[in-house]
């Protein structure tokens, strides 16, 4: 069953033009949250972003692209995201950060009872997609599960994703799966907290010093809690992809959307900062 959090937080103190937080003159971030195996969604927001990335070379910007983690599991093609990232990352500066679902799914190819795990929480989609037999899979045990995830995954999609990393900073933002634990540097930040925390993250009110862009929590909407900002909508459940667009002191939002009869579109709003 699906848990949806939902916050809301009015700093006590309103922020001057000053203050608000920015990335550096001349650059343009696109996060996009936890896309779960809809790499029709998927498809629809890489499309966007480059008519937007192309529209803002044309003005001199320099763009790139942060994929907050949770690409596989849940929804029903998984394999083909991770090839569509893959072909991403050779034509355009995108950093992709591991989240809960990639570590026990690189985890499942030695470990039986973080496989058994990973299956639960979406993984079987994962191996269908993969080309697994649905009958086979289903006959099987453990083992046989785990003799095949190695027949199965390309060599060259699990050192992709063995390489993808747990954060990144630009300006004054902080992209990162799950979040971070309050108070702590970010250098002494536990890898698993960045992956899986939820509280004391998401109830934590203060200033971290950036503001920390993540996934990871689902929510009906994005959530700007003025420390944070949460852009995971639930795309494998609700059809609804989310990215963030900063650019200076602006914030903008992208939404691929899958509509009647599963055409998907683009709603794109600028928001104010």
């Amino acid at each position: 069953m699906i848990q949806y959090f939902t916050s809301m937080f009015t700093p006590s103190k309103a922020r001057t033009k000053k203050e608000l937080p920015r990335i550096p003159e001349g650059r343009r971030a696109y996060a996009v949250g936890d896309v779960h195996g809809r790499s029709d969604l998927f498809i629809s927001m890489i499309e966007a972003i480059e008519e937007d990335i192309r529209e803002g070379e044309a003005e001199g910007i320099e763009s790139e692209v942060v994929l907050l983690g949770d690409l596989v599991d849940r929804g029903p093609d998984s394999a083909n995201v991770i090839e569509l990232a893959r072909k991403w990352c050779k034509m355009r500066e995108v950093h992709i950060l591991c989240g809960n679902h990639e570590e026990m799914f690189l985890n499942s190819f030695e470990d039986k009872d973080m496989l058994r795990h990973f299956l639960r929480h979406g993984g079987r989609e994962t191996l269908l997609s993969y080309g697994m037999d649905r009958k086979v899979f289903s006959k099987s045990s453990l083992g046989e599960i785990q003799d095949r995830l190695e027949e199965v995954v390309p060599k060259k999609h699990r050192k992709f994703i063995a390489g993808f990393e747990d954060m990144v900073q630009l300006g004054d933002y902080l992209f990162v799966h799950a979040g971070i634990e309050p108070g702590v540097p970010l250098e002494e930040q536990k890898q698993r907290s960045m992956r899986w925390i939820r509280d004391p993250f998401l109830s934590h009110t203060k200033s971290h010093g950036f503001v920390v862009v993540h996934g990871h929590t689902i929510t009906d909407e994005v959530v700007d809690a003025g420390n944070r900002i949460g852009i995971d909508t639930g795309a494998y459940v609700s059809g609804r992809l989310t990215a963030l667009v900063l650019e200076g002191k602006k914030r903008r939002y992208l939404t691929a959307v899958e509509g009647k009869k599963g055409k998907i579109t683009v709603e794109g709003a600028k928001l104010k900062a």
